[in-house]
């Protein structure tokens, strides 16, 4: 996200070529098939009969700020201090309330990867340049509580005659209203972000039973659904925003709120289909149609064999390799300062000069849906 116009109108920033080069020697990479979870988590088992393979990718545009206490323990001083100190200053997990914060952080940007929810938050980065802000932790949390919420959702028994039907507008609003609590005490800590999730459900229709597909979202991250088999796009979220460069997002002095702003759709799937979760540092460097095509071309290459089985490491690393590619290629356009972008040409219908691609942290969630029986 571009932070001089997000946030702080009258900030100055280096030529978007400059910050190219001087954030080139701190990018960070990473890669994964799930993003961690608590040990008493990996028991509870989701009742649906459909799951996500996945796989995510990562390049952060320059290293994450460590989380503040008391969401993470710093080292003790000295080996004088208590025990239990010392101890719990060697776990450099991240915590709140107690409890691991589950997904991972991405620059400013947070991605949570699991077997029926994937999502992808873009904390927006001015809040860098203020007193207490730390956008990171507000992307993160959000996305930790949501999770949280769509498991005990999709963990409850399928004999259960009142299972209610998920609704994960409900469980953002619920993630909002605890991560504001756990920002204001004991310390304060200022920031706002978007929010893009996709949760898997299912239809118990017995005459059209199939996946279904819960998709969310708050600002200018996107969910793609692609059908590799028809070559195509069948679904895609919509981009909210205030004004240019100013998405719609959640958070300290917004007046966004996931009740009123975010958008819920349903979206019926098939075996086989891809949901992607991006940031913006993918579609605002990507068309539509190329982000299509490197898809196909990926899948294409694992299909052959052209992609190497050391490349993505296990059998069930398509999505990973999936997800992989995609970062490149977005990376690529975003560290040309010549090359042609949407966002460039957002900028150029706005009556803003500007030519290349934009640089921010990119994040992709790539996950196929499956039938357990066909494990």
């Amino acid at each position: 996200m571009h932070s001089s116009t997000r946030l702080v109108a009258n900030v100055r920033l280096a030529p978007p070529s400059t910050l190219r080069r001087c954030l080139a020697s701190t990018s960070q990479t990473s890669t994964g098939k799930t993003t961690p979870v608590p040990s008493e988590a990996e028991s509870r088992r989701s009742s649906s009969p459909y799951y996500f393979d996945t796989g995510f990718a990562l390049f952060a545009k320059r290293p994450s700020r460590p989380f503040p206490p008391p969401f993470l323990s710093p080292p003790s001083g000295s080996f004088s201090e208590p025990l239990s100190t010392h101890d719990r200053s060697r776990d450099r997990r991240s915590y709140v309330n107690g409890e691991m914060i589950r997904g991972i952080t991405n620059g400013d940007d947070a991605v949570l990867v699991g077997e029926n929810f994937i999502g992808a938050n873009d904390g927006v980065g001015a809040w860098a340049t203020r007193p207490r802000g730390h956008a990171a932790l507000w992307s993160r949390l959000v996305l930790h509580f949501w999770a949280l919420e769509a498991e005990k959702n999709l963990s409850m028994s399928p004999e259960t005659a009142s299972m209610p039907e998920p609704d994960p507008v409900a469980y953002l609003q619920k993630a909002y209203e605890q991560t504001l609590l756990a920002t204001s005490s004991p310390n304060e800590w200022h920031g706002t972000t978007t929010a893009c999730g996709a949760l898997l459900h299912h239809v118990d229709n017995i005459s059209n039973p199939g996946p279904l597909l819960y998709v969310t979202n708050l600002g200018d991250s996107q969910v793609l659904v692609l059908r590799p088999k028809d070559h195509k796009i069948i679904y895609k979220t919509s981009e909210q925003w205030h004004w240019f460069d100013c998405p719609r997002q959640l958070g300290t002095n917004s007046p966004d709120t996931p009740k009123a702003n975010a958008v819920m759709e349903k979206v019926e799937l098939e075996v086989n289909d891809i949901v992607l979760a991006m940031s913006d540092g993918v579609v605002d460097n990507l068309w539509e149609h190329e982000v299509l095509k490197n898809v196909l071309d990926s899948i294409d290459k694992l299909e052959s064999g052209g992609a190497g089985r050391e490349r993505i490491g296990t059998p069930d690393g398509r999505m990973l390799y999936v997800a992989q590619e995609l970062v490149k290629a977005a990376r690529v356009i975003a560290e040309d300062p010549f090359a042609e972008s949407p966002f460039m040409e957002r900028a150029i219908e706005e009556g803003l000069a500007m030519e290349g691609g934009k640089l921010d942290d990119i994040s992709v969630v790539a996950a196929l849906c499956k039938r357990r029986t066909d494990e």
